[in-house]
């Protein structure tokens, strides 16, 4: 009799089902897991996606508060100032609202002032990428006082564009505090002065005045923002290695 073949063609049979059935489990566990996992990114997206809606929402109110807040702290600060020197109370807005432009209507006894808030929240992401956040708003501030009455303040957003401009004086304000704090008191001219803040000549700074009193400098220049479409005269005062000097905005130069 020749060899049974039979029983050998069972056992292959066997092992060639058990290896089917072995990756088909091996297949069925890993769509599961897959599918476990897909299903977990996608919850934890949904859920981020709202968390941060929420903190975002929150982070946008908690700043519309405080700018609101601002503008009646600033025209109650007015309302006590006893001036009605246009720059004194430009000093008084700059000093509650931290603007880098303010200007003033004569004609409507109104001051404006524009500034941009910002506030952070911590934004939730799974994947890299998460983390602190700045939300930022554009804001204009009116101050109003009519004859025998009390000064009114308005608080209106407006897009951001309409703050680059200041946001961009501002820096460009800081940056002359510190140039004016590191100049000596002879090199305090208004030529020396001009060529120490503008050595590019792009005209973002134009020096009006330098006066020294005794120990203090004190230097009025027009700053101006890229393409000078908006420009703010500002009084700084230092100088002669003293330190860090100060900027307060004025009305005119």
């Amino acid at each position: 009799m020749g060899p049974d073949r039979t029983g050998g063609a069972v056992v292959t049979r066997r092992a060639n089902g058990l290896v089917t059935t072995g990756c088909l489990t091996i297949l069925i566990v890993l769509i599961t897991v897959l599918g476990v996992l897909v299903s977990w990114l996608w919850y934890r997206h949904w859920h981020d996606g709202n968390v941060n809606s929420e903190r975002r929402d929150r982070a946008f109110a908690s700043i519309l508060k405080q700018a609101r807040a601002t503008a009646d702290a600033t025209a109650r600060a007015l309302g006590t100032s006893a001036t009605t020197d246009a720059d004194a109370l430009t000093g008084v807005i700059w000093q509650h609202a931290e603007a880098p432009v303010i200007a003033y209507d004569a004609s409507r006894r109104e001051f404006t002032a524009t500034a941009a808030r910002s506030a952070r929240y911590d934004n939730e992401l799974v994947l890299p990428g998460g983390g602190p956040v700045q939300v930022t708003r554009c804001f204009v501030f009116a101050f109003t006082h009519r004859p025998g009455q009390a000064w009114t303040s308005r608080v209106s957003e407006r897009d951001d564009d309409v703050c680059r401009p200041g946001t961009a004086i501002g820096g460009l304000v800081r940056l002359a505090r510190t140039r004016i704090s590191g100049m000596y008191a002879e090199d305090m001219t208004r030529a020396g002065v001009q060529g120490t803040l503008d050595p590019t000549g792009r005209r973002s700074f134009d020096v009006k005045s330098v006066v020294r009193e005794g120990d203090t400098l004190t230097v009025s220049a027009v700053v101006s923002s890229p393409g000078a479409t908006v420009g703010q005269c500002y009084r700084f005062t230092g100088g002669d290695h003293r330190g860090s000097a100060t900027a307060v905005p004025t009305s005119s130069c």
